[in-house]
């Protein structure tokens, strides 16, 4: 699990304006963002993820547990999940406003990219490298290249995502990542063995 560095995240949008891959003009409308779901609203097991797209250990959580969760319980009805972005940096925040700019269509096809292609593109050093392999993962999901240029240009969003985070994260005493909420009880990072013997004890109670 990644430790939050709760100072970072404060300093992280001031950074903002100093970064390539935002340009706007202060004063543009923002529009309250908020969280992203699958699976029915009525489902008896609510599921939160706080997840960083830069956190290899979400990553792993996505590709071994996450596809398993989905079959067995988000598309059969049984859990509502909502995955709740942290952003550790920039590169983290960029991405999530590369999968926001798809939609509800769209988010978690390009969040199931982002994390499956982890290791490609945040380990480079260079931002712009960062942002045209962001680019590259929103362009094969299907979004127009100007729209993306527009989402990553979005200061004024960026701060206010950044503003949501700090407040859900003080809120729920979040303090890395992944933690997984299952029915309000938080829990660390865990085996898909373990998250469903959590499901199924909430299914039967």
């Amino acid at each position: 699990m990644l430790k939050l560095n709760r100072r970072a995240m404060i300093a992280l949008a001031a950074a903002m304006a100093a970064s390539p891959a935002f340009a706007q003009e202060a004063g543009t409308a923002v529009t309250e963002p908020g969280d992203f779901s699958l699976g029915s609203p009525d489902a008896p097991v609510k599921i939160v993820e706080y997840a960083s797209y830069t956190c290899p250990h979400c990553a792993t959580f996505h590709a071994n547990v996450f596809k398993d969760l989905k079959r067995d319980y988000i598309d059969t009805g049984k859990v509502h999940f909502t995955l709740r972005e942290v952003y550790f940096d920039r590169y983290g925040l960029w991405a999530a406003m590369v999968a926001r700019c798809g939609g509800d269509l769209r988010y978690f096809g390009i969040s199931d990219m982002l994390f499956a292609k982890q290791a490609e593109w945040a380990g480079s050093q260079d931002p712009m490298q960062v942002v045209q392999s962001l680019k590259t993962i929103g362009i094969t999901a299907g979004l127009d290249g100007a729209a993306i240029d527009a989402c990553l240009n979005d200061q004024a969003q960026a701060e206010a995502l950044i503003a949501r985070f700090q407040v859900n994260m003080e809120a729920d005493g979040v303090q890395g990542t992944p933690t997984i909420f299952v029915n309000g009880s938080k829990h660390s990072n865990m085996t898909y063995a373990d998250l469903k013997a959590i499901i199924d004890a909430e299914l039967a109670g």
